[in-house]
């Protein structure tokens, strides 16, 4: 959401090209004259001392930086603590200008120190909002942490579904569901083969799977239909003691972690938002879980700093753009030059809202769609 924002005239800008161990540093004074160069190392010694040499300029000083993965945050908090006006530079636009400017695609240190400087001068820059300052920085951990396990979690599932039961019980897979089922996982966590179900008498076998199988409907036709199936199987006759069933029996104790896993973080979510205003209005609209309402809050921080819906729009990169040109006139698209979960987090609820029955979004997502048809 990069736009021109007002300057003032008397301030000091201070650019940084942030990374991991060093931070190079251009400063330039409204006077003009001879901009300075510094490099700061990411060390609190480096950051303390850097903090107390703009302090001691005694004149408003803005900051200048791109946001490179998580080295910034660091040096961001601190010198956003210290009193000092932070802006973030947009990616996107760095490069293009960068470009620009030098008629060239080489990158470098110092060169992007020059095009920081350049474009804070301009104001072609964003507020920086720190998410520990803005109390987001536990639901965004939250958050990515989630995104993370469940990516986890269904690579996991896949595993499973593609490489261990094909060889080791191909017929077992129709009973799977979904991979939120940890009864299934538990069950052939326990009986790995089919060997290891007719090993059993049927009685013996639906002793052991009954607390296994959980809160099903016609449990007991579900553990029958089970037994006649490993009963039937054409799996490899590889012994349950053997290096592949450890294998098999420790990726499907890796996907139960990470179920429970995933469920301790959704729990945790509910009662840290749950009684969180924007949280509650969030899931009164259709398709938006719990999940996607953390990812929401998380990414976005308090909607109410966007003073118009197209702002935010623009911030999601939900955005229309249209590429034109004389009297070409393209197709009109999403700018998708905003922020990547967000734009995916509405994109899911949407898929899920219009699949729901009876609501407010599906009902004008129909009457859109025909009056286009």
């Amino acid at each position: 959401m990069t736009k021109l924002t007002s300057t003032p005239a008397g301030a000091v800008l201070v650019a940084i090209d942030m990374s991991k161990s060093r931070q190079e540093v251009l400063i330039e004074r409204p006077e003009g004259g001879r901009r300075r160069r510094m490099t700061v190392m990411a060390t609190r010694q480096d950051y303390d001392g850097f903090a107390e040499q703009l302090a001691a300029i005694g004149r408003p000083i803005i900051v200048g930086f791109e946001a490179t993965g998580n080295y910034h945050r660091t040096l961001a908090h601190r010198l956003l603590t210290a009193g000092f006006e932070l802006r973030l530079i947009s990616s996107v636009a760095l490069a293009r200008t960068r470009e620009a400017l030098h008629n060239g695609w080489d990158k470098n240190d110092p060169k992007d120190a020059q095009v920081i400087l350049h474009m804070l001068r301009i104001g072609a820059t964003q507020r920086y909002v720190d998410p520990l300052v803005a109390g987001i920085n536990d639901l965004q951990e939250l958050s990515k942490t989630h995104e993370t396990i469940s990516r986890m979690k269904t690579q996991t599932w896949h595993r499973i579904l593609t490489h261990y039961l094909p060889l080791y019980f191909p017929e077992i897979a129709r009973f799977a569901g979904n991979s939120r089922s940890d009864w299934f996982l538990a069950l052939i966590e326990r009986f790995p083969t089919p060997a290891t179900i007719t090993a059993l008498d049927r009685e013996a076998f639906s002793a052991a799977a009954w607390p296994l199988i959980g809160r099903k409907v016609s449990k007991a036709r579900l553990i029958n239909d089970i037994y006649e199936t490993a009963s039937a199987s054409t799996a490899l006759p590889v012994p349950e003691d053997s290096a592949a069933i450890t294998m098999f029996r420790m990726v499907i104790a890796q996907g139960r972690s990470l179920i429970h896993q995933r469920d301790e973080i959704e729990r945790l979510a509910h009662t840290r938002l749950a009684d969180d205003v924007d949280y509650q209005l969030l899931r009164n609209i259709p398709g938006i879980g719990p999940i996607n309402a953390l990812t929401i809050l998380a990414e976005a921080g308090d909607l109410r700093r966007f003073n118009h819906h197209r702002q935010f729009l623009k911030f999601c990169g939900l955005d229309l753009a249209t590429c034109q040109s004389g009297t070409f006139r393209g197709r009109t698209k999403l700018s998708k030059y905003g922020n990547a979960r967000l734009r995916r987090t509405f994109w899911m609820a949407a898929q899920v809202a219009a699949r729901q029955r009876d609501n407010s979004f599906r009902d004008k997502l129909g009457r859109y769609v025909a009056g286009h048809a």
